[in-house]
């Protein structure tokens, strides 16, 4: 049974940083699409970025580029997101997904919305002026 756990979250001031992980166990041996959303109170889950574990796919939302790295390593399966430069607008329950199914090659936030997808409980961030 895959599982995936986020740790990293907290609170900080504005312009500070913080590195979200995401554990994933349970997964057999293959490429997956792995990505993190994040949900602020009264907003619809956005896309933050996504990566292939298979490499030549990597992607940020247009509102955290420049300011959030993602990454990935394979010898322990675990996603990263780097957040430098933090914004209050920033603050959000910050969600890690993954691919059920592996090797499937396609790797976006449309594929990672669908419903079969695996989703860790969350980690809040908060952003304080």
């Amino acid at each position: 049974q895959v599982q995936l756990a986020e740790s990293g979250g907290g609170s900080v001031q504005a312009g500070g940083s913080l590195r979200l992980s995401c554990a994933a166990t349970g997964y057999a041996y293959g490429r997956k699409c792995m990505g993190w959303f994040r949900q602020a109170p009264g907003k619809e889950r956005e896309g933050v970025g996504f990566i292939y574990t298979g490499g030549g796919i990597k992607t940020l939302a247009a509102s955290v580029k420049g300011r959030f790295t993602i990454s990935h390593d394979n010898t322990k399966d675990t996603l990263y997101l780097q957040m430098n430069s933090l914004k209050v607008e920033d603050t959000a329950m910050y969600y890690c997904v993954g691919d059920r199914f592996l090797d499937t090659y396609v790797c976006d936030f449309n594929s990672l919305r669908r419903g079969d997808q695996l989703w860790g409980q969350g980690t809040q961030v908060t952003v304080s002026s």
